[in-house]
């Protein structure tokens, strides 16, 4: 006999709702483009722009002209993401780190994203920046009730909303920057998802708050998107994985470092942002632990606290992410989650959600005309 099919929660995000409660998360710089988002869109999950350094791949680029050019790629990768998504749901990832955020949202919303997923720092003025825009979704990043609940008090105070969903992102797996004070506190279980998640459904059911909880940070397959659900979650949001598909936008060489990569080559360090984060343990950062890595000019204001910048220490984080995602293996920063060992084959996004969504109830719906 066949097992039961598993429901799948219904995941709407203030006006919008997509097929599957799936989401691509934002991935810099440029892993996750137009391609993927548009791809992860048409196929009934949520596809997710990262607005980090777009401008730094334009030829003139330089530090007067950063914030202008990092607007003009960012509206002309969702007009391309949103010609591919079908009408499908599109968010875009705008870091409360950068220099350029308020630029960046405003410039979301004026091309049409339908979300603004906002972390590393607390997006305590995200409702002002995108005022004139009601029809955009609000969803900040967190790794604990606590941080949740400072952005709805303050939201309810200053803007009389509230998030129209939270994702909430676990050091303890995820990839790239980490919701953490340090590299100790990455590992901490109290910031775990089988920790925060059933303990922010309750704190807004406490507060009959309607608001849906994402669960992010480790997700792999369909058993851990039914364990995230179980725990109140109704969505999941996943990233690895996401990049090595094939319409994933960073280079084949990005790609076959995940193929490569083992347990032990996955590694966290400090970075000039001042927060710890995880990657591979590529010959860059493996000169940079050793204290070997060469100091590097900061091209670019991108980041509003910069170690780089101020100390003249640690690496310019927007050029090795810049050579990541074009393959540079000697010098690039090589973002990924904790499951990234597990990566085995370049699949397509289509294949990748149909394993996602084996053993569930798929829902009788289709996806709104492409306006």
């Amino acid at each position: 006999m066949d097992k039961k099919e598993k429901e799948l929660p219904v995941l709407r995000i203030g006006k919008h709702q997509p097929k599957y409660p799936i989401v691509q998360g934002g991935m810099g710089v440029m892993i996750s483009g137009p391609k993927l988002a548009g791809a992860v869109a048409a196929e009934g999950g949520i596809g997710t722009l990262a607005s980090v350094g777009l401008g730094v791949l334009t030829e003139g680029y330089n530090a007067r002209n950063f914030a202008e050019r990092n607007s003009m790629m960012l509206k002309k990768y969702i007009k391309q993401a949103k010609d591919i998504a079908m009408g499908g749901v599109l968010a875009v990832n705008c870091m409360c780190a950068l220099c350029d955020y308020e630029s960046l949202v405003r410039s979301s919303c004026e091309a049409g994203a339908d979300i603004i997923v906002s972390g590393a720092g607390l997006p305590l003025k995200l409702p002002e920046l995108t005022e004139g825009f009601p029809d955009v979704a609000l969803v900040p990043i967190v790794s604990s009730v606590k941080a949740a609940n400072i952005i709805i008090s303050r939201w309810k105070k200053h803007y009389d909303r509230c998030p129209d969903g939270i994702v909430v992102e676990t050091p303890n797996t995820a990839g790239g920057h980490l919701g953490a004070r340090d590299i100790p506190q990455v590992s901490d279980p109290a910031l775990s998802l089988r920790n925060v998640v059933p303990a922010l459904v309750d704190y807004l059911k406490e507060n009959l708050l309607d608001i849906p909880v994402i669960a992010a940070g480790g997700i792999w397959d369909s058993h851990d998107m039914d364990g995230a659900f179980s725990m109140g979650a109704k969505g999941v949001q996943l990233g690895t994985r996401f990049a090595a598909t094939e319409e994933g936008d960073a280079s084949d060489r990005f790609k076959q470092s995940y193929l490569d990569s083992r347990e032990e080559d996955v590694v966290l360090i400090n970075s000039p942002c001042g927060l710890p984060g995880r990657a591979i343990n590529s010959p860059m950062v493996k000169r940079y632990l050793a204290g070997l890595q060469e100091r590097m000019p900061c091209r670019t204001p991108c980041l509003t606290h910069c170690i780089c910048r101020i100390k003249h220490e640690t690496f310019c984080i927007a050029d090795a992410l810049v050579n990541a995602y074009r393959g540079d293996w000697e010098n690039g920063l090589f973002f990924c989650g904790s499951n990234v060992p597990k990566v085995s084959s370049i699949m397509k996004v289509k294949e990748l959600m149909n394993e996602l969504l084996e053993g569930f109830k798929l829902p009788d719906l289709t996806l709104p005309s492409a306006s």
